[in-house]
């Protein structure tokens, strides 16, 4: 517990600095939103280039590691957007972004550092195969999926330009793409040019969780904490749940590696699905307050999966 508490400590203490910064008004609430904007379009976008340009892909294609997570990943998303839009009568492209805030695992900030902490170097591999699809995989599908339901009754071939047209708009997917092409073709970026996009990628943490601190200020945990409930339900027992069942009694992995991946999935929601919900101005209090439920349930939750799992 202390090593989690250890973990997660430093995470709610940035946001907890961030809302009481902007409430006691020694940070401008005017400010947050153009934090939240170079997150969005500047500093993220360089943390998944490269994130994507150094990822070691020869082993990020175990598909009886990989299919499980993702398959308990997609089965969330699907779930919580129809929880969203069917129970808590939200617009469609909210429950997309509601949706997203249920499957996006904080797999960098927290889970790495826990994983390892957990179990040593021997996770490593299978935290990094993960991780190099994670990003690219489900802010892929979200975006897709917000675009979809936003068609209005528009001929299908308008919907795939109009698809096409918002993902070669979005830094995100950029920092993704190029990311990816740099890491197939080889490339090797000069020392300042390294730095400064590494500079930016280090920002990404701290600028994000401290303007999600912020923009809480604009928010109720009580206008919405059943819904981001539902998600944190979604995100801590679903995904881990999914992709234990798949691992072990359908695959019959090797429980030493399955419990990686099972781990990994009981992370709590990531900063992105606040970033991605900022993007899209859709869903952004339920996002907020989900990574805030997720974040400190996990303290509880996690060291349940813990037991579980052998540690």
């Amino acid at each position: 517990m202390i090593a989690i508490i250890n973990v997660v400590a430093p995470v709610f203490a940035l946001i907890a600095i961030g809302y009481l910064s902007v409430r006691y008004r020694l940070y401008p609430a005017a400010g947050v939103k153009g934090l939240i904007a170079f997150v969005n379009n500047f500093a993220t976008p360089c943390l998944l280039f490269q994130s994507m340009l150094h990822a070691d892909f020869s082993r990020a294609f175990n598909p009886s590691i990989l299919i499980p997570f993702y398959v308990g990943a997609f089965v969330s998303l699907i779930f919580g957007s129809l929880v969203a839009h069917k129970i808590f009568g939200n617009r469609p492209g909210e429950s997309v972004a509601s949706g997203f805030s249920a499957c996006f695992t904080n797999s960098v900030l927290i889970g790495f550092p826990l994983l390892q902490r957990a179990y040593g170097d021997a996770a490593l591999p299978v935290i990094f195969s993960i991780i190099g699809l994670h990003a690219p995989l489900l802010i892929t599908a979200a975006t897709v999926g917000i675009e979809m339901v936003r068609r209005d009754a528009r001929p299908m071939r308008e919907v795939w330009r109009t698809i096409a047209i918002r993902s070669a708009q979005n830094p995100l997917l950029w920092g993704i793409g190029l990311g990816l092409l740099g890491n197939f073709a080889g490339l090797r970026l000069v020392e300042p040019v390294e730095a400064v996009i590494g500079m930016l990628a280090g920002a990404v943490m701290p600028a994000a969780l401290f303007g999600l601190g912020g923009a809480l200020n604009e928010y109720r945990l009580a206008e919405n904490w059943l819904q981001a409930l539902a998600m944190s339900g979604f995100k801590l027992v679903l995904h881990p749940v999914i992709a234990w069942v798949l691992l072990v009694p359908v695959l019959r992995v090797d429980a030493e590696l399955a419990r990686y991946a099972v781990l990994l999935a009981a992370m709590p929601t990531g900063i992105n699905a606040y970033v991605f919900a900022t993007y899209y101005n859709r869903g952004v209090s339920v996002a907020a307050n989900t990574v805030l439920l997720t974040t400190v349930l996990s303290m509880v939750t996690v060291s349940i999966w813990l037991l579980i799992l052998g540690h």
